[in-house]
């Protein structure tokens, strides 16, 4: 784990330090605050932005030139020189951008953009130790990272690469005419996600500057079969309240319980010494449910800042109802309510799992699952404890779904016997989970050692003997998959 700290370092920041008095009578460290800070400010500016700067009233290069304005001077404020890094990155890929061929684009963007956001994260190993300011500027950095190479794959797609050779998805996102300075700008930098995100697609982005994202969606669901007799003007006021009270609720807890249950609990004696083993289980798994919070506040909050400007409408549910989940980072019930590890990874960090799979997955030709987890913990960073959680999580991965594959099929014959099985499932993804994201916390390598042998690598026995002595079935191909999806991933 970190080293302690002194006590003045928790209200040190690399930005502002105006709100430092406010940082002291919170008792919150400054970096915290700041962030806090610009989100609800970019929550009032996205309402003014959506009412006074509406497509109707002003045009796409006046909303572009604001949302970028704005988003540098969060930036700024947020990381003060430090954000010379986005902008470094920004300029440096858009050069490629204009200059690269379309072929190569892809490559170019990402090889650039990973690097340097890898170059960045090791050097704040050696400047931070680790993890000293938790809102630092490498969170930025990587929702930039996200949205080059996301638009690098998309310009290829679009000028780089035959229609036939797509995939229904590629061919929906795909960009067919580079974007302009400023465009690309306002794509990487707008206040409403360059603090928090999420990654979102550029022709989404575009469309809602210039009007066109609402009615784009509505007419992709075919309103009319939907019961509406004109177009509807859906807001997204209700969606925004909705989040912001889950926002609230996060934030309680994270007051309350992840102050009551720190990380570090699980390094005292009475835990790797004491405690039963059964007493270790539930207490890792409190621990770890303790860690949440932070993360439902700041991705749900970012959620609500964009759809507050107008922006994340995703269609009309089955009940007839709009949904403004287009952006949406998590899906809480469907997390804690998880009966498998694919349905967990599946509803935490949703873009960013989007991401992995339309630049990694659908795209490597041999071990995409592979490629994908090690790309996902080189993005996140170098911190010994990502990579434990990562290659922890192959094993876990291959072992639930070859059980799933083996033996599902025997619960399902009664709807009492398939409640049975849920709820068993549901308690093993539960601890499973816990158990391998627990380096992510606790970053380093001599506490997830120590955890790991207080639990007596039991996740990691029980997984390789799976892997071992059931036999793996393959799973059964997708329906409606092309019959080429492999030789298009190799094609890229």
């Amino acid at each position: 784990m970190a080293a302690e700290l002194p006590s003045n370092f928790s209200y040190r920041t690399t930005g502002s330090t105006c709100l430092h008095p406010l940082s002291q009578l919170l008792g919150i460290p400054l970096d915290q605050v700041n962030f806090v800070t610009c989100q609800l400010i970019a929550l009032f500016a996205a309402f003014w932005f959506r009412i006074y700067l509406s497509p109707g009233k002003t045009s796409p290069l006046a909303r572009h030139t604001f949302a970028t304005i704005f988003g540098i001077y969060f930036v700024i404020f947020c990381f003060g020189w430090y954000s010379a890094h986005l902008f470094v990155l920004v300029l440096m890929c858009y050069g490629i951008m204009v200059t690269a061929s379309v072929s190569n684009i892809h490559r170019y963007s990402f090889f650039v953009a990973m690097g340097y956001l890898t170059i960045c994260h090791v050097s704040r190993i050696y400047i931070f130790h680790y993890g000293i300011l938790t809102t630092d500027f490498s969170g930025p950095l990587m929702i930039v990272t996200q949205k080059i190479t996301t638009l690098a794959f998309q310009v290829h797609d679009g000028l780089g690469r035959r229609a036939e050779d797509l995939s229904a998805e590629q061919h929906q996102l795909a960009v067919k005419v580079k974007p302009s300075f400023l465009e690309y700008l306002s794509y990487l930098l707008n206040f409403m996600s360059v603090i928090a995100g999420p990654c979102n697609n550029f022709k989404d982005y575009i469309a809602f500057i210039e009007g066109r994202h609402i009615h784009m969606k509505l007419l992709e669901v075919n309103w009319k079969k939907k019961g509406f007799h004109s177009l509807p003007e859906p807001s997204p006021t209700g969606a925004v309240i909705h989040k912001l009270c889950m926002t609230l609720m996060s934030l309680l807890l994270f007051l309350t319980l992840t102050k009551t249950f720190p990380v570090t609990c699980l390094l005292d004696d009475w835990f790797v010494y004491k405690a039963n083993f059964l007493t270790r289980l539930c207490y890792l798994y409190i621990v770890m449910q303790a860690a949440k919070p932070k993360y439902y506040f700041a991705w749900t909050l970012a959620d609500a800042v964009n759809n507050a400007a107008g922006f994340g409408f995703s269609g009309v549910d089955k009940n007839g109802n709009f949904c403004w989940d287009l952006l949406s980072n998590l899906n809480i019930w469907k997390i804690e309510t998880a009966t498998n590890f694919k349905m967990y990874l599946g509803n935490w960090n949703i873009q960013t799992a989007t991401w992995l799979k339309r630049v990694c997955y659908e795209r490597v030709p041999w071990y995409p699952t592979v490629f994908t987890f090690i790309l996902s913990a080189l993005w996140h960073g170098v911190y010994p404890g990502y990579y434990f959680t990562f290659l922890t999580g192959i094993l876990v991965t291959v072992a639930a779904r070859t059980v799933r594959n083996n033996y599902r099929h025997y619960f399902l014959s009664s709807e009492a016997i398939k409640l049975v099985y849920d709820v068993v499932t549901w308690a093993v993804t539960q601890l499973a989970v816990s158990y391998t994201v627990a380096p992510f916390v606790m970053l380093a390598v001599a506490p997830t050692i120590s955890l790991y042998k207080s639990m007596y690598f039991y996740i990691h026995i029980i997984s390789l003997l799976i892997i071992i002595f059931l036999p793996i079935r393959p799973q059964a191909p997708i329906q409606g998959q092309p019959h080429n999806s492999v030789n298009k991933r190799k094609t890229d």
